[in-house]
């Protein structure tokens, strides 16, 4: 691991979560019986579908297997002060990555190889850091509920159908907002907002002939310009309607976020290893909700 990179020792999760997805959390747990629907009736089920998937199709990275990115996994995880998951490459070639786990089990995060391909290895640790963010933070329950949905509702017909004409809304828009904890989490990693950002501008227009010749601060002004659109009731009911059924947040306003992030005390602080009490009441007044 780079000598520069600070460990965050004692890291907790209220010291970078995001307020949008403290706020979403706590509107989920007001729905009766959604905890214990996951965790004692979809939750073994989801599990043991995934984890059969994930041995079959994918590779399981390890000190023999694929070691330059088991250390990225490693030293990630040393940073957040986070206990170690398990990584599987999964051959895709739609970019993404993404986490399952739930309490006391082996959690596990899984990174398609077409996303490898764009990234640099800094930024592949980025990747891993955000998936780690979601365990950071304590995503599982509601995390296998939009995996459920995101990715398998149709092979637990007719509860995922169910769950996905009911919670669908409701657990999509948790989602979008836990993304943006997490997002936080690999910056803490790469500690370079640059990073995080060229991640994100790969994401959106990369490959891997293009990643090379983008570039990344006409993106970032991109980015900044992106408030500019809601300053109209219609430019906001467009954003709304535009992102209603994303599992993310749009990627200009992603990278708007850590970019103001970057910036911040708190994230200052954190770094300097002098974890502050997190204020998410007054981290909230800055009209970020706008998407």
């Amino acid at each position: 691991m780079s000598a520069q990179k600070i460990l965050l020792l004692g890291l907790k999760s209220d010291h970078f979560r995001h307020p949008l997805d403290l706020e979403a959390t706590q509107a989920l747990k007001q729905i009766p019986g959604i905890d214990l629907l996951v965790r004692n009736l979809l939750g073994p089920v989801a599990e043991q579908f995934f984890y059969l998937e994930n041995i079959a199709s994918s590779i399981l990275v390890s000190e023999q297997q694929l070691p330059h990115l088991y250390t990225l996994l490693v030293d990630a995880c040393k940073i957040l002060d986070l206990e170690q998951p398990q990584l599987y490459i999964r051959q895709h070639p739609v970019p993404n990555a993404y986490t399952f786990a739930m309490r006391g089990r082996q959690p596990f995060i899984v990174i398609h190889t077409s996303l490898i391909e764009l990234l640099t290895p800094e930024e592949i640790q980025a990747v891993i850091a955000h998936e780690l963010g979601h365990l950071k933070c304590d995503h599982s329950v509601y995390l296998t509920l939009a995996n459920l949905i995101v990715l398998a509702a149709g092979q637990f017909a007719p509860i995922g159908t169910l769950i996905a004409q009911s919670l669908q809304d409701r657990i999509l828009e948790w989602v979008r907002c836990a993304e943006f904890t997490c997002d936080r989490a690999a910056l803490l990693v790469s500690q370079n907002p640059r990073v995080v950002a060229s991640v994100l501008m790969k994401l959106t227009g990369g490959s891997p002939t293009l990643s090379s010749q983008l570039n990344l601060d006409a993106f970032l002004a991109q980015a900044r310009s992106y408030d500019d659109i809601s300053n109209s009731e219609l430019g906001q009911l467009l954003k709304q309607v535009q992102t209603s059924q994303l599992t993310h947040p749009v990627p200009v306003l992603r990278a708007r976020e850590i970019d103001r992030w970057a910036t911040s005390q708190t994230y200052q602080s954190l770094l300097q290893n002098r974890t502050m009490p997190y204020n998410n009441k007054a981290e909230s007044k800055g009209g970020w909700r706008n998407w």
